[in-house]
């Protein structure tokens, strides 16, 4: 899920409208995705190498609480309502939707209906996965 809403907000929104490229929202969506992915990467390499260090792991279990919901909402949502009204004006994918019996105007509108139910399961997944890898040793001790 959310590589395919990365995918349509970049490709299929910030790199067809030249009018939202350059809003705040897609600073702070860059922002927010740049440094998880190093933080992300730095974790990878370390383990890789078999020396990771506590902190990079803790770093990389508990970033996600302030930047996901920083790259969601003040980002990738505001961006894509902010589109609205130029998506509407434009007819964007008109082409592509019409063999459908709802245009890409109506499509986005539902996106944003439904993507912050979405990115709450995703969210909420991310926490478990914290537990799981911050919280073993508390685990195995209490068992």
């Amino acid at each position: 899920m959310q590589w395919g809403g990365r995918t349509h907000f970049l490709l299929a929104i910030v790199n067809k409208l030249d009018e939202v490229q350059h809003l705040p929202s897609v600073f702070i969506t860059f922002f927010a995705w740049s440094i998880s992915e190093v933080i992300r990467y730095s974790h990878y390499a370390f383990s890789c190498i078999g020396n990771c260090p506590y902190w990079i792991t803790y770093l990389r279990y508990t970033a996600f609480i302030v930047l996901y919901p920083l790259g969601v909402g003040p980002g990738e949502i505001w961006i894509m309502y902010q589109a609205l009204p130029i998506v509407k004006k434009k007819n964007l994918y008109s082409e592509t939707f019409s063999v459908l019996p709802f245009s890409y105007y109506d499509f986005l509108k539902a996106v944003l209906i439904v993507y912050p139910f979405l990115w709450l399961k995703l969210y909420l997944h991310l926490f478990k996965q914290r537990r799981s890898k911050l919280f073993k040793r508390l685990d195995k001790k209490r068992a």
